[in-house]
């Protein structure tokens, strides 16, 4: 059995001024989850907005436990990061025969 997870995270960035300075915080969150847990990461929503975001995180396995590890430990790294304050998170699963 195939299991997909989509984790999205709405995110406030207080201390942004400006999309420059959001864009660095988003790079630092969407680059450092790829790059550590290798899940997929893209900023999926609010992309004009200075002080908000929606990131989205992406995992596939063949066992459902170690997707759910692995965007824990996503989500944990996101709510480590002192420049963001997490609104929301949103799991979505999907369990395939595939």
């Amino acid at each position: 059995m195939l299991h997909v997870c989509a984790l999205a995270v709405d995110i406030r960035i207080p201390s942004s001024h400006s999309l420059k300075e959001k864009r660095a915080v988003v790079r630092h969150l969407v680059e450092g989850a790829r790059s550590r847990f290798d899940v997929a990461s893209a900023e999926v929503g609010l992309q004009d907005q200075w002080q908000r975001s929606e990131l989205g995180f992406a995992a596939v396995a063949g066992a459902h436990g170690h997707v759910e590890s692995v965007l824990e430990s996503v989500e944990r790294f996101v709510w480590a990061s002192p420049e963001v304050e997490v609104v929301s998170i949103t799991w979505s699963w999907l369990d395939t025969d595939a």
